[in-house]
């Protein structure tokens, strides 16, 4: 096969290339029936795991094809199946389930809808066909990509083409730095009436810094098989933005207590205040967003989106903060 042809292969639906005959079974059977009705009517197919659903044909449990021929034939099914399955959705593509297999080093995977309903099964020589098929630097640069690794880059042990590969991202990091310092000039006269005000600035930026980065992480856990959509981003958002109002309530209250006690100073600790509380749920949008956007504009998230959500939640941060220091102070 030519290697254009099966690079285009890659973005098939993964539906197209499923086995709609698995093997099921019932939460509510024996082992020994479950045994008795898979040799009564073997599944079509290479056997490799039992897929458990329930009456609405809802996946809700594996069980591995060694862990039903070894455990008590009077056990039940909901017993001994692993209630937590990893599934591919039925909108992933070919490229999406050679990731699965790459991260999740499974043998096979169910195909699932958006309810959950199982629809068929790929299985790991869907990975190795397409490896195969594909020219070896071609297909293992896509795939290596997905994980936020360069093939060619994994493959080097050269200090020198590292460098290359990740110093461009930290850019983002220095330019927020600096930036950051930028807005600090800003308000240079705000900072010299309250001093305090400069003594809590690394507190400010590190619990906002850590929410974004749990968000970011987040967000590419979430991504991993899926094509985001703007309706799916919008409800990610809304759903980071009441954390992050949590978040960013319960740390500025611990801080703002500690601070009072300790300096007393009522308009730095509403400074203090708003300005943690905004920053985080800043950071837990923009967090949430970062990947989001990359992979909508086709790039590959795993690299760059740590350095750009980091600077830019350092940017808006300090700007909330400062600002509402200036308008409390003023």
């Amino acid at each position: 096969m030519p290697p254009s042809s099966s690079s285009s292969h890659l973005h098939d639906p993964v539906a197209h290339h499923m086995r709609p005959n698995f093997a099921r079974l019932a939460p509510d059977q024996t082992v020994r029936e479950a045994i008795g009705a898979a040799r009564e009517k073997p599944p079509e197919g290479r056997i490799i795991y039992f897929y458990v659903l329930d009456q609405d044909d809802k996946l809700v449990g594996v069980v591995p094809t060694r862990q039903l021929l070894l455990s008590d034939e009077q056990a039940l099914i909901r017993d001994i199946m692993v209630q937590r399955v990893v599934a591919i959705p039925s909108s992933a593509t070919v490229l999406d389930a050679c990731e699965f297999f790459l991260l999740h080093r499974l043998l096979a995977f169910p195909i699932v809808d958006a309810e959950r309903g199982m629809l068929g099964v790929v299985d790991v020589d869907l990975y190795t066909n397409e490896l195969a098929d594909l020219d070896r630097h071609e297909d293992l640069d896509d795939l290596f990509q997905l994980i936020g690794v360069h093939y060619q880059e994994s493959q080097s042990r050269s200090s020198v083409a590292l460098f290359a590969s990740r110093f461009p991202w930290l850019v983002a990091n220095i330019a927020g730095g600096l930036v950051a310092a930028f807005l600090s000039g800003l308000f240079q006269a705000e900072l010299e009436r309250a001093v305090a005000l400069a003594m809590f600035i690394p507190v400010v930026l590190a619990l906002a810094e850590s929410v974004s980065i749990q968000s970011v992480s987040i967000a590419l856990q979430r991504l991993h098989g899926q094509r985001p959509t703007i309706g799916g981003l919008l409800r990610d958002i809304r759903t980071e933005a009441a954390t992050g109002i949590l978040l960013g309530a319960a740390s500025a209250s611990a801080v703002t207590i500690v601070a009072l006690a300790w300096l007393g100073q009522g308009p730095v600790m509403l400074a203090l205040l708003g300005g943690i509380t905004g920053g985080v749920v800043a950071a837990a949008i923009i967090g949430v967003s970062i990947p989001n956007v990359l992979r909508l504009l086709s790039r590959e998230p795993q690299v760059a989106a740590g350095p750009i959500s980091l600077a830019a939640t350092d940017m808006v941060t300090l700007t909330v903060y400062l600002c509402l220091a200036r308008w409390l102070l003023g």
